[in-house]
């Protein structure tokens, strides 16, 4: 029918991953070498005005027809659960799991989905085939509708619907189910029981949760403090905001227009930073407007998938063109890291299949940015320094920081594997952790404040005479040293410390150890045994 079909996935969809047996590739009909070798020429179906009233005839009168039987033919919606009763449940095929664990939590399905409650799953939400909509609503007096979000476009159509073909059926939907926000099971759970309230159904009342259950969630929503999102362990990201929370305390606030990738959780705690957020590579677009004389300088936030995806055109192009005085931060951290570690045009890797290697630096440079800084991002003292030049410098006219350090996520992949593989054949691997003294940790937890790594943490204070517990560094740590420069740069306690854990040591490294620790010892005050021992 040529008609477009849309994908759409609840978000929760996203968030997950599985396994599907899949039929064997075929090829197409029609392939893009037969477009590119036969090029066909159709005026008819270049969409633009007045030919699009000539398409919208089309499309009513032939391809929604020819969909509608395709639909009906292949069964994408289904029918489940009983087939008598006159209540029923209408549902968008995202929401199917979440109301039957709804269901099964009411006592109306058992876990494998098994329930006498006649359910009519719209996996296709347009077009709507009006023979299954009467077909399932005709001698039910009641269903309700689950569908997410609002307009309530559905429950509209299904009244309507209805009504044209002289069917009583009454559809509840917003009535008992909240107009906006997730449906989560909870919500489901609760609409579903004032529905079948409503309808009459008859069913003694479940508690949401066992009154145990309750009780212990109440009593440890109270001591558990909630975690939000944030950066991996290591994440290059991390010691860029901490220099930016350090530099606010110099300069002040200053206005932080952020973007869509990782760096988008410097919104949350620990950083609070970042004022408005408009779209993927919209970043310095979305602060275009704040351009004025004599005010603060804004700083505009842009990882380097967004940047080659629409900040080069819409950002920088157009603040070059419009002599835009601000900053632009470009997170450069090798891949488009937030969506799985894709290549992108500035990538270092090699690819066989795609041309790589091209430095952001240059691109800028070629559309006219005068000003622009290379900063690796673990240098927190060095971001800060150059955020401060740029916020400050008399020089006019845009001003671009490129913050360089490989996604850690991407680089443990790569790394550990050949870590391993060397400590198996016996060669000499040297790791670095850090950690922190208990001795001379104040407690102030200013280290966590301004870092939020999560191998960062707190225990029992090993001082009985101090109370508050030290700052201490987990086994989860990868040593990537932001937690001692924040230190360094914000002045903090000399508490942070760095260790070599070597792997398969050689005589040299041996002999050097042994040095040292006859060195320590003798400082120490330990008597010539112990430093003969330690020979």
């Amino acid at each position: 029918s040529n008609t477009p079909v849309m994908l759409e996935l609840r978000i929760r969809a996203c968030h997950v991953y599985g396994r599907f047996t899949a039929k064997d590739n075929r090829p197409p009909a029609f392939r893009l070498q037969d477009a590119m070798n036969r090029p066909v020429r159709d005026t008819d179906r270049i969409v633009l005005p007045p030919a699009n009233f000539q398409h919208e005839v089309e499309k009513i009168e032939r391809r929604l027809p020819a969909a509608i039987r395709w639909l009906k033919e292949q069964r994408l919606n289904e029918f489940l659960g009983g087939t008598s009763g006159d209540l029923g449940i209408v549902v968008q095929g995202g929401l199917y799991n979440t109301l039957m664990r709804s269901l099964h939590r009411l006592g109306l399905a058992d876990v494998f989905g098994r329930t006498e409650l006649p359910i009519y799953v719209l996996n296709v939400a347009y077009p709507l085939i009006e023979e299954e909509i009467v077909g399932f609503c005709a001698d039910k007096k009641a269903v309700l509708m689950v569908e997410e979000g609002q307009p309530e476009f559905i429950e509209q159509a299904f009244n309507h619907i209805l009504r044209r073909h002289g069917l009583a059926t009454r559809v509840i939907g917003k009535e008992v189910l909240p107009m906006a926000g997730e449906y989560t099971g909870a919500v489901l759970f609760e609409g579903v029981q004032k529905f079948l309230d409503e309808a009459g159904h008859g069913r003694p009342h479940v508690a949401l949760l066992p009154e145990p259950v309750r009780e212990a969630a109440d009593t440890l929503a109270d001591v558990i403090p909630p975690r939000p999102a944030g950066f991996c362990t290591g994440c290059p990201e991390r010691p860029i905001f901490s220099a930016m929370k350090i530099l606010e305390r110099e300069t002040g606030p200053v206005h932080v227009s952020c973007d869509i990738g990782c760096h988008l959780f410097s919104i949350l705690p620990p950083f609070n930073i970042g004022n408005t957020t408009m779209g993927y590579g919209l970043g310095w677009a979305g602060a275009s407007a704040f351009n004025v004389r004599g005010a603060k300088r804004t700083i505009a936030v842009m990882g380097d998938g967004g940047f080659w995806h629409n900040g080069l055109n819409s950002g920088v192009v157009n603040a070059v063109f419009n002599e835009n005085d601000n900053v632009l931060l470009v997170v450069d951290n090798n891949y488009s890291a937030a969506t799985g570690g894709q290549d992108l045009p500035s990538s270092r890797a090699d690819n066989p299949v795609r041309s790589t290697r091209h430095p952001i630096e240059q691109a800028v440079r070629g559309v006219g940015v005068k000003w622009v800084r290379r900063v690796r991002s673990y240098d927190v003292e060095t971001m800060k320094e150059t955020l401060h030049e740029a916020l400050t410098t008399e020089a006019r006219g845009p001003k671009i920081v490129i913050a360089e350090g490989e996604c850690m996520l991407n680089r443990q992949r790569r790394e550990r594997p050949e870590r391993r593989r060397a400590i198996a054949e016996g060669r000499e691997v040297v790791e670095a952790r850090f950690g922190v003294d208990a001795e001379t940790c104040t407690g102030d937890h200013s280290c966590i404040r301004l870092s939020g790594c999560p191998s960062l943490t707190i225990r029992d204070n090993p001082d009985p005479l101090r109370e508050d517990p030290v700052a201490f560094v987990d086994e989860s740590c990868v040593g990537c040293g932001n937690c001692g420069e924040v230190a360094h740069a914000a002045v903090l306690c000399p508490s942070f410390h760095r260790r070599d854990i070597r792997h398969n040591p050689g005589p040299l490294a041996r002999a050097w150890h042994g040095l040292r620790r006859r060195i320590i010892l003798a400082l120490a005050g330990a008597g010539p045994d112990a430093a003969g021992e330690a020979a």
